[in-house]
């Protein structure tokens, strides 16, 4: 059985860890609140993009366009976005494990980590990872998107893959984050209705120089929204992770406590039959 002064280090140490989660909880509420703003601010020009596109792609030849282009290599290269730090329960574990039981049904892949954990991830299992992105969540905008999604477009362009998916951890909601997979490249335009199918559109410019205009745009916007989600999605996370250790730290400290309490009792006990027994043995 520990010793009083023993109990009374861990509950101190417990309490100074209580703190410290219980700060890095306020953080992380303050922060998926900004997180989740960048979010609503970025879906009406999300739709509206997607909604020119289809238009566009109902009046010309998409596959005019190289990016519309399924190659032949058979080669795949998938973008892994994760936090640059843990304590966010199993957010980086959950699209880690998504992506390697994804690579084992796929062909020759190479892998593009974006985050610290996702790289430590793969490299413990012996996979070659092509190019990493560390510390992008540090300071979040659209420019780090852009040259990621150039990176991506540019292998795609010359060939070396055929395809190229982003996975990454989707917001949901503050405690729903789901591990989710989507093709990046090649665009595929998706079926619009009969009424707008059957619509005629006047583009100025023609949709030819638009479509080489808008889907960069486009392909750029696809990742910053990924980078956005995941994001948002860590820091939930590491909300809800915070205040469980929180309130666990605070069960531990009410069951260090009675067993202090016990501790002490016992050694007053003990005390006391000293002190009875020393004055029988003097009478």
């Amino acid at each position: 059985m520990a010793t009083l002064r023993q109990l009374r280090n861990r509950v101190t140490g417990v309490k100074n860890i209580q703190k410290v989660t219980h700060a890095m909880q306020l953080v992380a509420a303050a922060r998926v609140r900004k997180a989740q703003d960048a979010i609503l601010a970025a879906r009406p020009y999300a739709e509206q993009l997607d909604r020119i596109l289809q238009r566009l792609t109902a009046s010309i030849d998409a596959d005019r366009h190289p990016l519309f282009r399924q190659g032949e290599s058979g080669r795949i290269s998938v973008a892994v976005v994760t936090a640059d730090r843990g304590l966010c329960g199993g957010f980086n574990a959950g699209i880690c494990r998504r992506v390697l039981s994804e690579l084992e049904a796929q062909g020759e892949v190479e892998l593009v980590a974006i985050g610290r954990k996702g790289r430590d991830f793969f490299r413990q299992r012996g996979l070659t990872i092509r190019r990493e992105y560390l510390d992008v969540f540090a300071h979040l905008h659209l420019g780090q998107a852009v040259s990621i999604a150039r990176d991506l477009t540019s292998r795609f362009m010359s060939g070396d893959v055929d395809q190229v998916w982003i996975a990454n951890n989707e917001f949901l909601s503050l405690g729903r984050q789901e591990p989710a997979i989507n093709r990046l490249l090649p665009i595929v335009p998706r079926e619009t209705g009969e009424e707008s199918a059957a619509g005629e559109y006047i583009f100025e410019p023609d949709p030819a120089q638009l479509l080489e205009t808008l889907v960069p745009r486009h392909v750029n916007f696809q990742v910053w929204r990924a980078l956005l989600e995941s994001n948002a999605g860590e820091q939930a996370a590491r909300m809800a992770a915070m205040d469980n250790a929180t309130k666990n730290a605070g069960d531990l400290i009410e069951e260090l406590t009675r067993e202090m309490n016990k501790v002490r009792q016992s050694s007053i006990t003990l005390e006391l039959m000293d002190i009875i027994g020393g004055a029988e043995a003097v009478a």
